[in-house]
């Protein structure tokens, strides 16, 4: 093996077996085979959504690597969770535990990924030392991760360890507050605890992700015309959609990135708040039929430029200024496109510069407009059907109609008694028109949500993630979809990386993601992520209705009638039994449990 077969390199390295694990197999093969699906399920969705890598899931046993190990850290944890979640579920004797043991060292890389060396070795022996249901740290970790999670950590002193010349010093993690996991000495009878709820991620000093990264800022309109403010916000969010298309790299999702619109941040404080490598800003000047781009690609971390460019072109050069531009930041960070991506970049966009111009109106309308009403409505529908005219063959401007007929039949706006059915119709056009266009996809699982046909939702929901893997309003959606389906523990991995591409734009996915705990029975996580969610949007019903419902589970039946009065008081009007009927939940389980908390509350449903 030669040098260039293999680097060696400082990472955070997780470990983890089943407890047990042969005395379940002897027992009932074909239950611990399924447990152990189960929980590989989620070993995997929460090591992706984190920023690991898997190694290994060799038979009962799981090793991963990570960049960052608050984020190696932050995995195990809600492993942990989520897994003496489905133990609990089960007769103690038929529970399927893991133990995770997480360390901080060198590994040496193989070309094909695999990983040796001590690093691997500690992270192995510390899972030993682990309870079933717990996790170990050692030291290194410990000190990188101390006072950055919302974690307790209990010293367990140092340990000699199998085939380790020195000592590791050792401790526990557990999140804070929690209590012990089912298998533990401490947990209750029926093995029951409440997980944490997840903490909203705020901008502030976010973990760098394992691959390139980048946050779009909104290009500066410098036409001298606010009227074109919504061209310059067009094309910035057409980068970022053609930039989140690549799998090799992890985009910011335009919400978060328009936080920043108006303000001159220090890019490397945009980095920092964001958790991104680089950032690209930039201005747009429009003239008649002439455009002038500046953009420049910058060091997050540095403040040094990594590529600066000035454009002069016709407007009919847009779309090719736009390819333009995405490579040169494909370039400028070493990330290889896979042959697919190439071709995806520009598969359905229109060469129709009047119909992109239509459609990046009506789009703006869609995002901005705060007070949306029947003259909102017939403007957005106007400007994409002008879109359509110009260009029928415009595969975006059908998604756009489609998204705008899904709020009309949930706000009535308009006359149209059948909206639901004519948003299917326009989501199936899109779909038609641009197969490989993920706005398409994501407004038929929208759309196919809403009409519970939940399978489809989940297949279009997954197809607009294949096209698109930055694609955060899909991962809500997915999340949101698992949830209604009644499988809430796949719902939240969902949930928590649609909130990591978009940390800014938290207050919908804090509402899902309570949604999840909620049917889950994680009372007390289900009760701080509908807390959050108020917070964000004070004037809330549902959340606040959810919220009484958990709180009526926690016997915290004061504090329930308290947000039950501020919902009466915010609509007094509303009825919980009239809003589900209208939610798409599959399980009737699922909307007992959400009933039974009201009413252990002493409050109507």
């Amino acid at each position: 093996m030669t040098g260039t077969d293999f680097k060696q390199r400082l990472v955070a390295i997780l470990a983890a077996d089943a407890a047990g694990y042969s005395r379940l197999m002897a027992g009932d093969d074909r239950s611990t085979v399924a447990a152990l699906d189960a929980a590989r399920n989620v070993f995997r969705a929460q090591i992706e959504a984190h920023q690991g890598r898997v190694i290994d899931m060799a038979g009962d046993s799981v090793l991963a690597l990570f960049e960052t190990a608050i984020g190696a850290v932050a995995a195990a944890l809600k492993i942990q969770q989520e897994v003496n979640a489905l133990a609990a579920a089960v007769p103690q004797d038929r529970r399927m535990l893991f133990r995770i043991g997480v360390h901080l060292g060198d590994v040496i890389e193989k070309i094909d990924g695999t990983i040796y060396g001590d690093g691997v070795n500690i992270a192995a022996r510390l899972q030993g030392l682990a309870e079933p249901g717990s996790s170990m740290i050692s030291d290194a970790v410990h000190g990188a991760v101390r006072g950055k999670l919302g974690a307790r950590f209990v010293d367990q002193g140092e340990q000699q360890v199998k085939n380790i010349a020195h000592a590791v010093r050792v401790f526990a993690v557990h999140a804070e507050n929690d209590t012990p996991g089912p298998g533990s000495r401490a947990a209750g009878m029926d093995g029951s605890s409440r997980g944490k709820a997840h903490a909203a991620i705020t901008p502030m000093n976010l973990p760098l992700p394992g691959k390139p990264s980048i946050a779009v800022l909104p290009f500066t309109n410098m036409s001298g015309d606010a009227e074109q403010e919504y061209f310059s916000d067009g094309i910035t969010e057409d980068i970022i959609t053609d930039l989140s298309r690549i799998a090799g790299l992890m985009v910011v999702a335009r919400n978060s990135s328009f936080a920043y619109k108006h303000k001159s941040p220090d890019v490397r404080t945009v980095g920092r708040e964001l958790g991104v490598m680089s950032v690209l800003e930039g201005s747009i000047r429009r003239a008649g039929n002439r455009l002038r781009i500046t953009a420049q690609l910058i060091d997050a971390t540095t403040g040094g430029h990594l590529w600066a460019e000035r454009y002069d072109r016709d407007i009919t050069d847009i779309f090719a200024l736009q390819d333009e531009v995405t490579q040169r930041i494909v370039d400028a960070l070493k990330v290889t496109l896979r042959p697919a991506e190439r071709a995806l970049l520009a598969s359905s966009r229109t060469s129709n510069v009047e119909a992109h111009d239509c459609f990046l109106r009506g789009r703006e309308l869609m995002v901005n407009t705060v007070n949306k009403n029947r003259a909102f409505f017939d403007l957005v529908v106007a400007t994409y059907r002008r879109a359509i005219e110009l260009d029928p063959g415009y595969a975006e401007p059908f998604g756009g109609l489609a998204m705008a007929y899904c709020l009309d039949f949930q706000n009535h706006w308009s006359d149209t008694p059948d909206a639901l059915d004519v948003a299917a119709h326009f989501a199936a056009q899109a779909i038609e028109k641009g197969p490989g266009e993920p706005y398409a996809h994501y407004a038929s699982a929208v759309v196919t949500m809403w009409r519970r046909d939940l399978v489809l939702a989940l297949a279009q929901a997954d197809k607009a993630l294949v096209l698109n893997p930055n694609y955060a309003l899909a991962y809500g959606t997915r999340g949101l979809i698992e949830t209604y389906l009644g499988h809430p523990l796949a719902a939240i991995p969902m949930i928590e990386r649609a909130i990591l591409l978009d940390p800014v734009f938290t207050q919908q996915y804090m509402h899902f993601l309570g949604s999840a705990y909620l049917v889950a029975g994680q009372f007390d996580a289900a009760a701080a992520s509908f807390r959050e969610r108020i917070r964000l949007a004070p004037k809330t019903d549902l959340s606040r209705a959810f919220l009484a419902s958990a709180l009526g589970h926690l016997d915290e039946v004061d504090e329930a009638r308290r947000v039950w009065s501020e919902l009466k008081d915010i609509s007094p009007k509303y009825s919980l039994a009239g809003h589900l009927a209208r939610l798409p939940f599959q399980n009737d389980t699922d909307l007992a449990r959400i009933k039974e908390g009201l009413a252990k509350a002493g409050l109507p449903d």
